[in-house]
């Protein structure tokens, strides 16, 4: 007679045990109750996890997305500003790979007067073709704002203002507005000191941050040097790239198109504050939030060990016709692991389908409650943004089912080290 093969680890009866396990006897329906704690809080703690760092990741990107709009991703300066060859070599910039743009420019602080009231602000000239890479500058302005820009003799007379500069001034598009240059020009007779000059606000812009609105004029660059001393020089080149999350990598290309003397920064070293912030948060947020985890895995403890205190007979017949300390762990260890991957199966559904509907569902409950959740005034934004970023999906994954294994295997080697002689003594 051919003998019986033993079945092997993680073999069918242990899974069919398991699982039975899982749904026990009326009798015993408190079982099935703690299994299905257990498995709400997995799927809850998974939900929560996917659903808040999708939306972190959604402001941060639309945060970034619009700061480096303004600011540009990279800047060019050093003596390639004054070389004789510098439209050269701005083209040669221009024509690096993953380079989108690059823009000539000077930046000055200079006193603005309107309305009645004196406030600071930096001018920023540029070139009127160069005002589309600032693209929500750009779609902020009215077509007729567009088009004056950088018209007229030096490039005329009339500047964009921010929305909240202007509020803050009381003024309106086509106002006066005065500027006082702190240096001046310089003519035959010597530097003339400050210089102030009164031009007529072209167009209100909204980039939607606050702080940039309230704090940038912009001014053709012919008339901007002009104004302030500064004829054919430029103060950097400001550069947009296709990545601007791995900017670093464009350096050395752009380093090598500038040409000696040339000194390129990114937007990682001007930024540095904002940008170690905004890494420190999200760590900081990852490592609260994975506490939601560890809190799901406890209740699966909890499940485990009242299964196997309800089924300590079970487990001292089972060793009795033959079954190994293993087998019973690996039964026990399936029932948590089921009860943690359902729940992450569940959780991370749920949670990406939220997140890829966020917009609407959003819209639905204001319709119903008649309340504005997220005021688009206030956030220049119609909807909460999410962005599902993998490789959270990734580390959430990874991490649920560690905790699951973790939790799962402590009773389940409780269960295993069960003597079958003192589980039946008083049976």
């Amino acid at each position: 007679m051919k003998p019986v093969k033993p079945a092997g680890p993680f073999s069918r009866w242990e899974f069919a045990l398991a699982l039975r396990y899982l749904r026990p006897k009326r009798k015993e329906g408190w079982v099935a109750f703690i299994a299905i704690i257990s498995f709400l809080s997995t799927m809850a703690s998974v939900f929560a996890l996917i659903v808040t760092l999708s939306i972190m990741s959604g402001f941060r990107s639309e945060l970034l997305n619009r700061m480096l709009s303004f600011n540009g991703h990279m800047y060019v300066s050093g003596q390639v500003l004054n070389a004789p060859d510098r439209e050269q070599a701005l083209a040669r910039i221009k024509a690096v790979p993953g380079v989108v743009s690059a823009d000539p420019l000077i930046e000055t602080q200079a006193l603005v007067q309107g309305g009645g009231q004196t406030t600071g602000a930096i001018v920023r000239g540029l070139k009127p073709s160069d005002l589309a890479s600032m693209q929500y500058v750009y779609k902020s302005l009215s077509p007729e704002a567009r088009a004056a820009f950088g018209q007229g003799a030096y490039g005329g007379n009339r500047v964009l203002v921010g929305q909240t500069l202007l509020d803050q001034l009381g003024l309106r598009v086509g106002d006066p507005i005065t500027i006082f240059s702190p240096s001046g020009a310089d003519s035959a007779f010597g530097n003339l000191g400050g210089l102030s000059k009164t031009y007529y606000v072209g167009g209100a812009y909204s980039s939607g941050t606050a702080d940039y609105d309230r704090a940038f004029m912009f001014m053709p660059l012919e008339q901007a040097q002009l104004f302030f001393g500064k004829e054919g020089v430029w103060d950097v080149i400001e550069l947009k790239v296709a990545n601007p999350d791995q900017v670093q990598t464009y350096t050395d290309a752009v380093r090598e198109a500038a040409g000696r003397g040339a000194l390129v920064t990114d937007w990682t070293v001007r930024l540095a504050a904002f940008w170690g912030a905004l890494k420190v948060e999200r760590v900081a947020m990852s490592i609260i939030l994975a506490q939601l985890g560890i809190m799901a895995a406890l209740n699966i403890i909890v499940g485990i060990v009242m299964l196997v205190k309800n089924k300590t007979k079970d487990i001292a017949i089972l060793r009795t016709v033959g079954s190994t300390q293993s087998s019973i762990l690996r039964i026990f260890f399936l029932a948590g692991m089921m009860i943690g991957v359902t729940g992450l199966v569940v959780g991370l559904v749920l949670g990406l389908v939220f997140c890829l509907n966020i917009g609407a569902i959003q819209h639905f409950i204001e319709g119903i409650t008649g309340v504005q959740l997220f005021n688009a005034d206030v956030y220049m934004l119609d909807a909460i943004p999410a962005k599902v970023d993998p490789a959270d999906v990734i580390w959430i994954s990874g991490w649920s089912l560690l905790l699951s294994c973790v939790a799962s295997l402590v009773p389940s080697w409780i269960a295993a080290r069960i003597d079958p002689i003192e589980a039946l003594r008083y049976e």
